[in-house]
């Protein structure tokens, strides 16, 4: 669903904020960028982010977190009709539910946390956004849907109040994911057009205004290089005539200080390019940043043989089971293989000791969580902190957003901030103890494990394949 928002200026909890940010560090050259402050003493010298699609933190944690009793979950929920209702036991496939930012607002009805039921895809009787992973099943045996993710969850650190940068979508969050939250002015909705791509090179439009907020216009989903620069002669002359300007990139932090950086990700010929982020941004795309653009797989085998980058985005692409991405129509299982096969491939490489990982999934899919958002943010989503460093079984109650992964990266690699929103960001820091023994982080291992994926998702998917250019 794909919606002009007329009434975006109305949106309640502060969208806006975004919409404030949006002209941070606008024309700004990538020259000008203050010096880097000198990386950290912190032994992290690898930071991955492995972004999956469409989960609310309670759809995933609620039922975990009420078990463990450390992190805050619920297994029931609220209707806009003042009901409490149990949640069910979410399914293997992720079902499809609106999460627009249109659907995400309504959920959200001004803090209340009780309009899911109004959105599409989850009305009654069924209610199926109003779900949660339960983490073993009714015969007593582990949950191969979130089998890894609670294993993660139990031995590394969660955080209970990572949040959404605001209620948007896919194409917005990737945006927020490597700017600290600046949506240069576009709503944060996913493009439209021709596809099956939504950056520079596919030709889809964007609601966008010069203040974040309505009315908007539909420019090219792109976010243009610096003016002058000779990016601008390769970006397509629909690209040049956009109102948007270029804002920098965690990427162009990584560049400048000679730090390595890789996406991992998907063909042009896979659906799940969409999520590749590097081609919103022109000065990445048209430039040796698109280098960086590697398959997915490969991430495997740069973490076997010790040579992941720096910083690494770890994004979702189709494999010989589908697609690992969890998004809306897909199986979890799968990309719960994928998360074991990931962490235990850097588990067991020679760059352990020196990795964090901050696995997250972008926006809320949009299943129902109980926790109000602060003003400005959106929906609250899963994040765990995984790292031989990271406090066992510990529960971060601070409040973060993308921009508080970007902080980390940049304290510990000694890299300036890129606006305000990260030089202020919580950094997620109290997660660790870099005070521990050589013995205890060598044992600091979660154990993870490959298991079937259901008969029945695999005959359904085969059936029912999921549109990975999702609308909403």
């Amino acid at each position: 669903m794909r919606h002009r928002l007329a009434l975006f200026a109305a949106i309640i909890l502060g969208v806006g904020t975004i919409a404030a940010l949006s002209t941070s560090g606008v024309g700004t050259s990538p020259m000008s960028a203050g010096a880097t402050a000198g990386a950290s003493s912190t032994p992290i010298k690898h930071v991955v982010v492995f972004m999956q699609e469409n989960h609310s933190f309670n759809n995933i944690l609620g039922a975990f977190c009420v078990q463990q009793k450390r992190c805050t979950g619920t297994t029931t929920g609220k209707l806009s009709t003042g009901q409490t209702i149990s949640l069910s036991a979410a399914p293997d496939v992720v079902p499809n539910v609106d999460h627009s930012i249109k659907g995400q607002t309504t959920a959200i009805d001004g803090g209340k946390m009780d309009g899911y039921n109004k959105i599409s895809g989850c009305s009654g009787p069924q209610y199926a956004c109003y779900s949660v992973y339960e983490p073993t099943l009714s015969g007593g045996g582990p949950n191969p849907s979130v089998q890894n993710v609670m294993s993660l969850a139990k031995t590394f650190a969660v955080s209970d109040m990572t949040f959404e940068p605001g209620p948007v979508p896919s194409w917005g969050e990737h945006l927020a994911l490597v700017t600290a939250n600046n949506l240069d002015g576009f709503s944060g909705d996913n493009p439209t057009g021709p596809g099956p791509g939504w950056g520079c090179d596919w030709g889809d439009t964007a609601p966008w205004s010069s203040t974040g907020l309505a009315p908007f216009m539909m420019e090219p989903s792109c976010v243009p290089a610096p003016k002058g620069s000779p990016e601008v002669a390769k970006e397509p002359p629909a690209v040049q005539k956009s109102p948007a300007q270029w804002v920098p990139t965690i990427l162009d932090s990584l560049k400048k200080a000679g730090d390595t950086f890789k996406i991992y990700g998907a063909s042009k010929t896979d659906g799940n390019y969409i999520w590749d982020t590097c081609p919103t941004f022109a000065d990445c795309l048209y430039t040796n940043e698109a280098k960086s653009m590697v398959p997915t797989a490969s991430v495997l085998t740069d973490a076997k043989n010790g040579k992941l980058p720096n910083f690494s985005l770890l994004m979702p692409a189709t494999g010989p089971s589908g697609s690992t991405s969890q998004h809306n129509g897909t199986s979890m299982a799968t990309g719960d293989n994928w998360i074991g096969q990931v962490v235990s491939a850097i588990e067991n490489g020679p760059q352990w000791q020196s990795t964090a990982i901050f696995l997250s999934w972008d926006d809320c899919g949009c299943f129902y969580d109980e926790v109000a958002p602060p003003s400005g943010l959106g929906i609250r989503v899963p994040m765990i902190v995984i790292s031989p460093w990271v406090i066992k079984g510990h529960t971060d109650h601070n409040v973060a957003t993308w921009a508080s992964i970007l902080a980390f990266t940049e304290h510990v690699l000694g890299l300036p901030p890129l606006n305000a929103t990260d030089k202020n960001a919580y950094n997620y820091l109290k997660s660790f103890n870099f005070a521990q023994t050589p013995t205890q982080i060598a044992r600091h291992k979660a154990p993870l494990s490959q298991h079937l994926v259901p008969r029945s998702s695999t005959a359904w998917i085969a059936t029912h394949p999921p549109d990975l250019s999702d609308p909403t």
